[in-house]
């Protein structure tokens, strides 16, 4: 079956006489059904540090080139891309912010022989098996949805429900939070947005009796229109809403919600104090974006400072290239990044990013309050 790719969307910083560009694939969710707002911010990282990595001399006086296809969230286009990008002979591949897809591109980049840093994508599994070739910048879920279980916990969150669409993502969530939250006295659960409307998932958390409320459903639908009957609902007036995925993080967020979308803990891959260079980049990507950079920016920029750190210390070779996961660091905007084997993960990890529970201010919806650090 042929695969749609995108073959138009590529940043280049241009090639200097003589030098080839060093090229890396980036794979990005630009359309919907993609996350296009984390594909946004995705990319801006990309892009920058790409610029960045080339005003500083490229690679061997080289200059480094980002080829980008559009992954609309699809895992067969995207493995489409990660073969047509490998045929185009980049040296590396960047990016991908849904689970799913990055674990077809991870499968393809082991079959392949091709390096691949995945920059936001979380679910533990990300391959079927271990290799060598592919490294996560991004925390695993079990890690950050347990910091988010023991938030739930410290603040007196025993009796949670979820609200959950089928994804190999979702079902991973809901059972990294019951693992959590069971052995301590907490109870989860299920309702299915497939077979209950808004309104009748209110019904359910009035009957159950619940305090929390998760939502593990995709933007903007269903989560839009069950916080906005949650929020409108006199009943539920002291529930919790939480998302521990993020999405909250983007400002179509609020722009949907308005107030309602404010007071929603979500999960943010940032310190609480930025570095020098955290600082820096942020005013640079906040100027790229005319927006607040989300992490997921934040994770862009790291990945490419990662891979040039990679390139220029082991070259452009693809199996060189590698060779950088297991002994490497790089200063990071969110710390020195140096990746590991971990237990149960197949792929070298950064372990760990920082890690936040964080919420929109209700006084100020455009500014987040840290609520708790993991």
């Amino acid at each position: 079956m042929d695969i749609p790719v995108n073959t138009q969307s590529t940043s280049s910083a241009g090639e200097r006489p003589g030098r080839p560009a060093v090229r890396i694939g980036a794979l990005v969710p630009l359309t919907r059904p993609g996350w296009v707002e984390a594909g946004r911010h995705l990319l801006a990282g990309l892009e920058l540090g790409v610029r960045e990595a080339n005003d500083s001399g490229g690679i061997a006086g080289r200059p480094l080139e980002l080829v980008v296809r559009d992954t609309a969230a699809d895992p067969l286009r995207a493995a489409a891309a990660a073969d047509e990008l490998a045929g185009l002979g980049v040296t590396a591949l960047a990016g991908e912010y849904h689970s799913v897809v990055a674990h077809a591109v991870a499968a393809r980049a082991d079959a392949l022989g091709v390096p691949y840093l995945c920059s936001s994508a979380v679910l533990d599994e990300l391959t079927d098996r271990p290799t060598r070739w592919v490294a996560r910048l991004a925390p695993a879920q079990s890690h950050g949805w347990r910091i988010f279980a023991d938030f739930l916990l410290g603040a007196g969150h025993r009796r949670i429900a979820v609200a959950t669409q089928p994804s190999v993502y979702w079902s991973s969530g809901v059972r990294v939070l019951r693992d959590r939250l069971t052995p301590r006295g907490g109870t989860v659960m299920e309702l299915d947005t497939g077979a209950l409307t808004p309104d009748a998932v209110c019904e359910r958390l009035v009957e159950q009796r619940v305090s929390a409320l998760l939502l593990l459903v995709g933007h903007p639908d269903p989560a839009v229109p069950l916080v906005r009957s949650v929020r409108r609902d006199p009943r539920l007036a002291g529930l919790l809403i939480g998302a521990p995925a993020g999405q909250p993080e983007f400002s179509g967020w609020a722009a949907e919600l308005g107030d309602d979308g404010s007071a929603v803990p979500f999960l943010r891959y940032l310190p609480e104090q930025p570095s020098p260079l955290g600082a820096r980049v942020g005013t640079a990507l906040r100027e790229r974006l005319g927006e607040e950079p989300s992490f997921v920016a934040f994770e862009g920029y790291d990945t490419i400072a990662v891979l040039a750190g990679v390139l220029r210390s082991h070259g452009a070779d693809r199996a060189r290239a590698a060779e950088f996961w297991p002994d490497g660091a790089v200063e990071g905007t969110r710390g020195r990044i140096r990746f590991s084997r971990v237990p149960g993960i197949g792929v070298r990890q950064w372990a760990w990013p920082p890690v936040q529970v964080v919420d929109r201010d209700p006084a100020r919806p455009d500014r987040f309050r840290v609520l708790y650090t993991g």
